[in-house]
């Protein structure tokens, strides 16, 4: 039988809805009712969601963030839908709806549509706002610290190529929001060259979270621009745009949005897009689209059209400004096995117990173990003996450290056996 074109598009488009919709009617409706930071029951709810291995206790969770299974199969679906439709969808029916879904992100992010784009993650965002950046000449000065991320510091590294000089400034591993504020200011005003700064919302390295907004406003009245990487603080932390303050910011929506891999978004505040470049790849004649910063070639448009049911399922369970239960949840994860060891002699617990301003990451040493082989022998002990997975992370100036991320899916067993194991070890 011949089948119209017309009708094989409809029904492959009403294939992947339906497909969608049942699984999240099926497996993404999560109840409310005594839904709480420390309630195990509903937690469980949550896990049961997502699909994880047997055999060892995920708690390196900072890489990329698993895709609960609701998530997974509405993005199994639309790889179908543009698989199967292929470029007749990319070339008539892809940017309608990438559209809309771009609006949807901009509101969550409290942002206007035409100061986001989408990128592949945080760092194709960095890299086009850090290389892009128009505002230096010969003889400025940029700044970032040991806490920010490798490729950030290499791009901005890479800014002494072309004349301008490089200064690196060290953060207290411990130390209030107001300390934070005034070293940054201190720092600022001994190095008045300064025209750039990096900022870190949440590092990756061990979980420290400063307080962006004021060090930002720190920054303008010394005439500096600040471009701001929270590739691991939204999804975690509870916050818009407006709550950091800033004109030019990475995020990523396949860290803690629980997107899948190959999304994230470059922020750049209306009123200052000329003070980022045209993407090197870009031919466009009319510059006053965001997406003109940002070139990624053919990309995995799959990955975007999942957007939505990321979100969704991130609101589903307290996610989003106004209802902050998943970041609650998180902090009381990683307090849960601080607590624990916080008398634990030989063991060494890395930034502060920040009541507002706390995620899942955390780091430790054992006492006296700097070096990053030593570390990374602590994180393969942990997975030998333990079953537990985590990560060693170097860059810090205290030294290297084991990071340890839990995600809203681990239990407080796995945490007690955490704790367990870390205390055998610094014994």
């Amino acid at each position: 039988m011949h089948v119209k074109r017309r009708n094989f598009l409809q029904g492959v488009a009403a294939s992947a809805a339906l497909s969608v919709f049942n699984s999240a009617q099926a497996e993404a409706v999560i109840a409310s009712a005594d839904a709480r930071a420390d309630n195990e029951d509903f937690w469980r709810s949550i896990r049961a969601q997502y699909d994880l291995p047997d055999d060892i206790i995920q708690l390196e969770n900072g890489n990329w963030g698993v895709m609960s299974r609701p998530v997974m199969k509405e993005y199994f679906a639309q790889t179908q839908k543009v698989n199967t439709l292929s470029s007749y969808y990319s070339r008539r029916q892809f940017l309608p709806e990438f559209f809309t879904i771009v609006k949807q992100t901009a509101a969550l992010l409290g942002a206007g549509d035409n100061e986001i784009a989408f990128t592949r993650g945080a760092t194709e965002a960095l890299m086009n706002l850090i290389s892009n950046y128009r505002g230096l000449k010969t003889g400025d000065a940029v700044m970032y610290a040991d806490t920010d991320y490798d490729s950030a510091q290499a791009a901005f590294d890479k800014w002494q190529q072309r004349g301008m000089k490089r200064i690196v400034i060290n953060l207290p591993e411990q130390a209030t929001d107001e300390e934070y504020v005034a070293f940054y200011r201190t720092a600022l005003e001994q190095n008045p060259q300064v025209k750039l700064l990096l900022l870190t919302h949440m590092s990756h390295r061990h979980g420290l979270v400063i307080p962006v907004k004021e060090v930002v406003a720190e920054a303008r009245k010394l005439g500096v621009d600040c471009i701001v990487d929270a590739a691991h603080s939204w999804g975690q932390l509870d916050f818009t745009v407006e709550d950091l303050g800033a004109d030019f910011i990475a995020f990523n929506l396949h860290k803690w949005m629980g997107a899948p891999l190959g999304a994230g978004i470059m922020y750049i505040r209306n009123g200052r897009l000329n003070d980022i470049a045209q993407a090197a790849g870009d031919g466009s004649e009319d510059t006053s689209r965001i997406y003109t910063r940002v070139h990624s070639g053919t990309l995995n448009m799959a990955s975007w059209l999942t957007v939505p049911a990321a979100l969704e399922f991130h609101s589903k369970m307290g996610g989003g400004k106004g209802s902050a239960l998943k970041a609650t949840r998180l902090a009381y994860l990683r307090r849960y096995w601080w607590q624990q060891l916080a008398d634990i002699k030989g063991v060494e617990l890395i930034a502060a117990d920040n009541d507002h301003a706390m995620g899942a990451i955390s780091s430790l040493r054992l006492k006296g173990q700097t070096s990053a082989e030593a570390n990374k022998a602590i994180a393969a002990r942990l997975l030998k003996e333990f079953n537990i997975f985590s990560v060693h992370r170097t860059g810090l100036a205290g030294g290297a450290c084991v990071r340890i991320t839990p995600s809203v899916f681990n239990t407080t067993t796995e945490l007690d056996q955490l704790a367990s194991a870390l205390k055998t070890m610094a014994l």
